[in-house]
């Protein structure tokens, strides 16, 4: 895999255009992973179901927001963070694996720290910890997926910049395109993702014409069978 490669705008853009689930589908025409690999799992959270797919480049890192620092009562230099972001291809998605146990015990992001990451051209966060102050952050236009919901920051404190990192069962490293919507997060094989969009089209379409069969006064689980045939 290499994930320096790049997609164009209009690539990206037509990558958008399609729901996280059947983006996953055409991903699997290509035989390049596994089907049970590639996704996050029920245990992170759309946190706007009615914003459209996103779509970017991953920026990673690790947190913890259970224990304070060793000195002071807060984590503030978090430049680092700030810097990988701005190195990193745009638009980009900030993508924190939050290693308390369990996990969530305080939020990094809220309306602040998501204005912060819209002028740095992130366009979402993605964590299996958790997240706060939803109606602000809505306001901003950042997407956000995650494991839950909290009041307080708490000590929230960043580290590992730039590390591989595993969030509802999904590993991603930096650099990674991703996928986003209510369904959940997948990661796009760099390879292929110029090509999801053609195949993703007439994956709909025959979709729809086998839903079409349903609705109508032919269907017979007889003819379905050759129906669904012409899915594969």
């Amino acid at each position: 895999m290499n994930v320096n490669a790049r997609l164009t705008d209009e690539e990206l853009n037509a990558l958008r255009q399609f729901d996280s689930c059947m983006v996953a589908n055409a991903v699997e025409s290509f035989n390049v992973r596994l089907r049970n690999t590639g996704f996050t799992d029920a245990s992170i959270r759309c946190m706007f179901e009615d914003f459209p797919p996103m779509v970017g480049y991953a920026v990673t890192a690790r947190l913890r927001s259970g224990e304070p620092p060793m000195r002071g009562g807060t984590f503030r230099d978090r430049s680092d963070l700030w810097n990988s972001v701005v190195e990193g291809p745009a638009p980009r998605i900030l993508v924190l694996q939050d290693m308390d146990i369990p996990a969530g015990r305080g939020a990094f992001i809220g309306d602040l720290q998501a204005s912060i990451l819209k002028a740095l051209s992130c366009m979402g966060y993605v964590t299996n910890g958790a997240v706060r102050e939803l109606p602000g952050v809505r306001h901003t236009g950042v997407h956000m997926f995650a494991g839950g919901v909290v009041v307080s920051h708490a000590y929230a404190h960043i580290f590992d910049v730039g590390a591989t990192v595993t969030v509802g069962g999904l590993e991603i490293k930096p650099g990674e395109l991703l996928h986003g919507d209510r369904n959940g997060i997948l990661t796009v094989p760099i390879e292929t993702a110029a090509s999801i969009p053609a195949v993703a089209t007439q994956m709909r379409q025959a979709e729809a014409k086998v839903m079409e069969f349903c609705r109508s006064k032919s269907f017979s689980v007889a003819k379905l069978a050759e129906v669904i045939k012409t899915l594969s």
